[in-house]
């Protein structure tokens, strides 16, 4: 596949199907793309300062080009936006611009803004019709596709929200040029997730071609496409993460845990490197338990090493809150049911399953062998 050509994947759920399209300047296609599904809609678009700076002029285009004059409501970036008080201006932002139930709200940036956005659209008017333009790799691969939007509690990551089907997704990979590394790497994790998920041989075909996935070309937007099937192939078996769906929660227990032990603190830890050390903590905790070898929990220490990600806990910049406090960050996440601790833990490379009623007395002693306090980095 060629940079400048589009592939389109399906999220297949009946009569709410949608598409992903991705390639390289569909930004510049999103007015025509919209109205050939939504025809004669209005539109707001949800962004931050980061993103409207690079992307906004280019997208406002694109929609006026197909005949669609959009609001735009503009927020701070970071994880600290997914808050309760951002969400209620991008509900007034919407209800402002007089915008009807059949209207659009679009999301323009990574994860953070795509979260907020669609539970906005999904509580104004007791439902809008919702497009996201993800602006980064990790939303690109992940959190864009599925309908899970949230917004963050100081109590946990994620625990307040509402399922929301897109009715489309512009996965423009051109705009991932202007991506800091750091945030590509992150966005990296959740691909490489996939993998190690139940696609061994994306994972060995990640090893080899990374390089060319960061470079960009052919070999990113097959990687973003092969992300997307993953991720709706399973979306469309379990829609509302009943089942199957929490395996693409490997290594997000963890992460989560990490994150709000850092306070959502961008410049110490983002999600897709939490989740880069969830996944390894995931593994080596699978080797503990004697579920995987201990060689497959090196092969993906290997991997996230090589890429610049983090892969343990000692990575994270400044000290972070003992054992005890991890694990009580751990069971107030939502993959937590009736108290009962579940994991996502894996057989090897590719063989993840749901581990249900972990023991909490197991992962403390984990928690507590593997945290920077007790243990030499290295």
């Amino acid at each position: 596949m060629s940079v400048d050509q589009s592939v389109t994947v399906e999220v297949g759920l009946g009569d709410r199907a949608y598409d992903i399209l991705i390639g390289s300047g569909l930004l510049s296609r999103s007015g025509e793309e919209i109205s050939r599904r939504l025809p004669g809609t209005r539109a707001a678009v949800v962004t931050d300062e980061n993103v409207a700076a690079a992307h906004l002029d280019t997208l406002k285009a694109g929609l006026e080009k197909g005949g669609i004059q959009p609001t735009v409501i503009t927020m701070p970036p970071g994880e600290k936006t997914k808050s309760f008080a951002h969400l209620e201006e991008v509900v007034d932002g919407i209800l402002a611009a007089r915008l009807e139930r059949g209207d659009v709200v679009v999301a323009l940036g990574g994860g953070v803004i795509g979260d907020l956005t669609g539970f906005a659209a999904g509580i104004v008017r007791r439902g809008m019709n919702f497009v996201q333009v993800p602006t980064s790799l990790l939303a690109q691969v992940d959190s864009s596709v599925g309908g899970k939007t949230g917004i963050n509690s100081p109590r946990g990551k994620n625990l307040v929200g509402v399922f929301l089907q897109p009715r489309l997704v512009l996965a423009d990979t051109g705009v991932l040029d202007t991506l800091p590394i750091r945030e590509f790497r992150a966005g990296y994790a959740e691909l490489a997730k996939y993998g190690l998920i139940d696609r061994p041989e994306l994972f060995a075909w990640l090893e080899v071609n990374w390089q060319k996935v960061f470079a960009g070309g052919p070999e990113r937007a097959q990687a973003i496409a092969e992300a997307c099937r993953a991720k709706a192939d399973v979306v469309a078996r379990d829609e509302f993460e009943t089942g199957d769906r929490a395996l693409l929660n490997l290594g997000h227990t963890f992460g989560h845990a990490l994150e709000a032990a850092t306070q959502y603190d961008g410049a110490r830890l983002v999600h897709g490197e939490g989740v880069a050390i969830g996944m390894a903590l995931a593994h080596r905790f699978s080797s503990r338990l004697n579920l995987a070898s201990p060689d497959d929990a090196a092969r993906v220490e290997t991997h996230l090493r090589a890429v610049g990600l983090p892969w343990r806990m000692s990575d994270i910049p400044g000290e972070l809150p003992d054992a005890e406090a991890l694990l009580s960050f751990i069971t107030q996440d939502k993959k937590v049911s009736r108290g009962a601790l579940t994991f996502i833990l894996t057989r090897g490379i590719g063989q993840a399953f749901i581990a249900k009623d972990v023991p909490a007395s197991e992962v403390l002693s984990f928690l507590r062998e593997n945290h920077p306090a007790s243990r030499k980095a290295g």
